[in-house]
């Protein structure tokens, strides 16, 4: 399981990544995720359920690469900073996932781990299932929504969190998945730009 802290950006990258990702607010993190309460016979309340997974993996733009998964404007504002990006294969712990891809944003001058994480994948079927199955008997959050299926590490085991409180993400949809070092980052992450 790879953990990556989010650093502190100047003033100017956090507000460009923080206005194309989410409008949020200031302010402490909110309590940590939860796994979501599902209906039963007591209840009326619906639960969110995610999108039917495909049997099928998305084949990924030819052109896909870290500098075409996020938009050009979060690009270009992590270049001024004098931030790179390192491409690496998307895995799960050692297992890479063929034709998927993670960049880990950071300042190369720096020898660190701290940066900031996007990744994408396809993957579909009994392989999606079968990974998110893995995640979560390693102690990892599930959390279905209209979206797909969010993973989450366990909040005492991260080393940073969104606002939300929300840190290193998967999200999986139909024949594919996306990961970045929190959740609110999984927003960014679109290979057909």
């Amino acid at each position: 399981m790879r953990l990556v802290a989010r650093v502190i950006l100047p003033l100017g990258l956090a507000v460009g990544v923080l206005t194309a990702a989410t409008a949020c607010a200031g302010g402490t993190p909110s309590p940590a995720p939860s796994v979501k309460p599902t209906s039963d016979a007591k209840s009326n309340a619906p639960t969110p359920t995610a999108p039917p997974t495909s049997d099928v993996a998305v084949t990924a733009p030819a052109s896909m690469s870290c500098e075409t998964l996020i938009p050009s404007d979060t690009v270009a504002a992590l270049h001024k900073q004098g931030w790179a990006a390192m491409k690496r294969d998307f895995a799960f712990g050692p297992d890479p996932v063929p034709g998927g891809i993670e960049c880990l944003w950071s300042d190369p001058a720096i020898a660190s781990d701290h940066g900031l994480l996007y990744g994408w994948a396809p993957i579909a079927g009994a392989d999606a299932k079968a990974r998110q199955e893995q995640l979560v008997a390693s102690g990892w959050i599930r959390e279905d929504s209209d979206r797909g299926v969010y993973i989450t590490a366990d909040p005492r085991a991260s080393l940073s969190q969104d606002a939300d409180g929300y840190g290193m993400t998967y999200l999986f949809g139909p024949g594919w998945v996306t990961v970045s070092d929190t959740k609110q980052g999984l927003v960014l992450i679109d290979p057909r730009r």
